[in-house]
Formats: C-alpha cells, sequence, structure tokens
C-alpha cells in the first residue's frame, strides 16, 4: 500500500517505532528523543523565555517530557491555520518514591508510588531497569537510563497463596515494592547508585522523577510476524506516527496550514500540569507562531484550525468479547480507529467524522470505528480537553491494541505505519 510517506509498508516505519520505544522508557526520554530527530533533519529548537522570530521553518520547544513542533511554510500569514496532532508521551508504571531506600526480612527495595491506571499483576515478575531524569544543583537535568535487569516484583509462590489462580488481590503499598538486592537498608544508596550511571556526583543530585521499565524489548509477534508486542504504546506509538508525519510534511510545496505535533505529558493522570494538554503550552505556544498581530487575526487562525487527538483504543479481545460492543469490533491491522462517545469522552462529532474519513482516503488507508459499549465506560484523552481549551474542532483518532495499561501491549504491526499515514494527509490538507 503506497501512502503519502512515500514507500511501501515494508516494516520500516515499524522497525523505527520499535527502536524508538526501546530508547524511551520515560516520557523524557521521548520528547528529547523526538527533539534530537527534528534537530537532525533541520528543525530549530526555541528557549520560552526568548523572542521569537518568525518565518518559514522547522521549529519546537521541548519543556520536561512534553514537545511541541511545528512547521511553517512559505506565505505563511498571522491568521493562517493550523493542523494539528495530539498525543501524550507518559505511561502507566511505577515511580520513585521521594525516600526511595527501603527493605524488610534482609531485603533492600526501593519504594515505589503508582502512576495512572496500573495493570499491577503485569509488573510482576519482570526484570525491570530505572530511567528517568536527575535535577542537578547547578539548575541543569541530566537523564538517565539504567536499561539492564536491576529490580523486580516478586510475586507470591502458590504453595503460600492456594487460591491464587481463583483471583489474585495486590495491595498497592505493600505488595508492589520491588527488589533490588540483600542486606540492610542504606539510606541514599539509589541515589547514589543512579547518579553514578548518569556520570554525575550524587552531592551534585538535589532532585529526580525516576521510574521503572521492563527491560525485555519489543518485538514483532505471530506465525506470520503481524503483531508487536512492546511496552508503552500507550502512546509512544501516537507520538512517534505524529513525529514521521510531520517530518514527512515538512517542506512540502502544498501546505495551506501550519503542521504541529503536540505531545504532552501527565495525559495518564488528567492532563493538568505545566506540561500536560490542560495547561497553557500549546495555546501559548500557537499564539506566539502567530505573532504579535491584531487578535482577529489569532481568531481567524485559530478558526481555520483543526485538530487529531491520537490514542490507543480497544480491539475486540477474543477471550472476552461481551466486554465490546457487538456492532464494533476493531482488529489489529485493520487500520486506525475513529473514537466516538456521545458524553465527549472523546471529541469526535460528524464534522471531526468526515474531517478524518477524508485524511483516510487521501492516505489510502482503511479505518475502523470504536465505541465502548454502554455498561463499560470509556476512558478519555486530551481531545475533549484540546477542544475546550482552544475551541477548535477535535477529532479523537487511534489505532486499536490488546492489554492497554499492561506493562507489555500488544497491536497491529502495519497499524502504526497506517496511522501515521492518515496523520501526514491530515497535516498538509
Amino acid at each position: 500500500m503506497t501512502s503519502p510517506l512515500g514507500h511501501r509498508f515494508d516494516r520500516a516505519h515499524t522497525d523505527d517505532l520499535i527502536r524508538y520505544i526501546a530508547a524511551s522508557p520515560s516520557p523524557y526520554h521521548a520528547a528529547a528523543n523526538a527533539a534530537e530527530r527534528l534537530t537532525a533533519l533541520g528543525f530549530r529548537r526555541l528557549a520560552e523565555n526568548d523572542r521569537w522570530e518568525g518565518g518559514p521553518g522547522g521549529r519546537f520547544v521541548l519543556r520536561g517530557g512534553a514537545l511541541i513542533a511545528w512547521y511553517v511554510p512559505e506565505g505563511a500569514s498571522e491568521a493562517t491555520g493550523f493542523r494539528i496532532v495530539g498525543a501524550h508521551t507518559d505511561s502507566p508504571n511505577l515511580r520513585v518514591k521521594p525516600r526511595p531506600d527501603t527493605g524488610r526480612a534482609g531485603w533492600r527495595q526501593v519504594a515505589v508510588e503508582l502512576y495512572g491506571g496500573t495493570l499491577l499483576n503485569t509488573w510482576l515478575d519482570r526484570d525491570l531497569g530505572l530511567s528517568g531524569r536527575l535535577a542537578l544543583r547547578d539548575g541543569s537535568e541530566r537523564l538517565v537510563i539504567v536499561d539492564r535487569p536491576l529490580l523486580r516484583v516478586p510475586q507470591l509462590a502458590i504453595h503460600l497463596d492456594r487460591a491464587v489462580n481463583e483471583g489474585m488481590t495486590l495491595d498497592k503499598q505493600t505488595h508492589m515494592t520491588p527488589v533490588w538486592g540483600l542486606g540492610p537498608v542504606v539510606e541514599g544508596e539509589l541515589v547514589e547508585y543512579v547518579a553514578k550511571e548518569a556520570g554525575v556526583s550524587a552531592a551534585d543530585v538535589a532532585g529526580w522523577d525516576l521510574m521503572v521499565h521492563d527491560v525485555q524489548p519489543p518485538a514483532y509477534l505471530g506465525r506470520d510476524r503481524e503483531l508487536l508486542a512492546a511496552p508503552r504504546l500507550d502512546n509512544l506509538v501516537s507520538v512517534h506516527a505524529g513525529l514521521a508525519a510531520l517530518l514527512a510534511a515538512a517542506g512540502s510545496p502544498d501546505l495551506t496550514h501550519i503542521p504541529v505535533l503536540a505531545a504532552f505529558d501527565h495525559e495518564e493522570i488528567g492532563s493538568a500540569s505545566t506540561t500536560g494538554a490542560a495547561g497553557p503550552l500549546l495555546e501559548n505556544t500557537l499564539r506566539r507562531i502567530v505573532g504579535s498581530g491584531h487578535w482577529d487575526d489569532q481568531a481567524r487562525a485559530f478558526a481555520d484550525t483543526m485538530c487529531l487527538s491520537s490514542d490507543v483504543g480497544h480491539a475486540v479481545h477474543p477471550n472476552y468479547p461481551e466486554r465490546h460492543d457487538p456492532d464494533h469490533h476493531p482488529v489489529p491491522n485493520g487500520g486506525p480507529i475513529l473514537k466516538v462517545n456521545a458524553n465527549q469522552r472523546y471529541a469526535t462529532d460528524a464534522n471531526g467524522r468526515a474531517m478524518w474519513a477524508a485524511a483516510c482516503e487521501r492516505a489510502g488507508v482503511p479505518w475502523q470505528t470504536f465505541v465502548s459499549r454502554n455498561s463499560i465506560p470509556c476512558g478519555s484523552t486530551i481531545g475533549p480537553i484540546t477542544a475546550t481549551r482552544l475551541g477548535v474542532e477535535t477529532v479523537d483518532v487511534g489505532i486499536a491494541q490488546l492489554s492497554m495499561h499492561s506493562a507489555r501491549e500488544l497491536c497491529g504491526a502495519s497499524d502504526p505505519y497506517l496511522l501515521a499515514s492518515a496523520m501526514n494527509a491530515f497535516l498538509e490538507s
């Protein structure tokens, strides 16, 4: 299948997604790795406290685990509208507490806090690494990855819980604490270890945002390798697709709008932060791109703006088909999905559906519709938040997957590429 990205699907896109996910175990790495790719292709990073100059070309701002990138085409004016792809960089996981060194019964352990809607049992008996960022006393930050088996959350043996297969209940405080060694607890040991891995002195570390990740790399799965098993598909698959679509759109002679990638942090906990979709980061950035023109020009630009909010949705589960709407059964490799909810948990309306259908038609890709069963309410996305904050036409899309919020998720190997193709057609519309 040919798409606007310029080549037939030969797994090249998904191979690159695998590399991106493996290199991005934390939101900070996901944003930094996207910034590195943008820089390599001529995009320029702007400091938020500098005065910005206008003119054509690619630029981006990077703030923690969030990134906003855009490309201004030749001939753009202060009233030129935007085509925005929105996604999020964070995933449910276990995050290190402020006093991390703990333990009991001769074991050294790491105290963790649960982040987002973590599927607890999927973190049991996995080899876990550490990643995140260190804040240094000189005001700088240092990203760190310990990408080897370092921690483990051990499950209780069946001999000590004969009823475990009849239903397992995990206490979030006492049962999810990873082990990482034997011996007495040593205060400051974990931070000292991570600082050494990052190449800095522990005395220079003033703060940290650290989290655990499964060190098993992403892999193709299935008889014909038509599936992809990976951590953090929710939602790095959308960040990566949006990045590929933006880079493909940059420099296109047919651009009539300004293509934008908005990758936010903290979606899994409600988006209310300085780097989340509920904050002013995107709105402030868009207004600065428009420039200091008359308020009417800014209003005209926003009136001519559309947004794709891209996040994963549920593929029909073969072992639990009764949990899905009987008339909406998205399947892997069936193409990206349009997400609909009458109660505005997703922002899609009739106009958004038409916009999405047109983009998929231009890209030559199939698409599917996702609607939750009435008796099982769906989650939400950055879509309604963006629509409310900016007042722009927004539609929720994504790909279908299994095992959402697991430490390791599953999707079709073709869908990431098909999603990126549809995004590119949207950005160039």
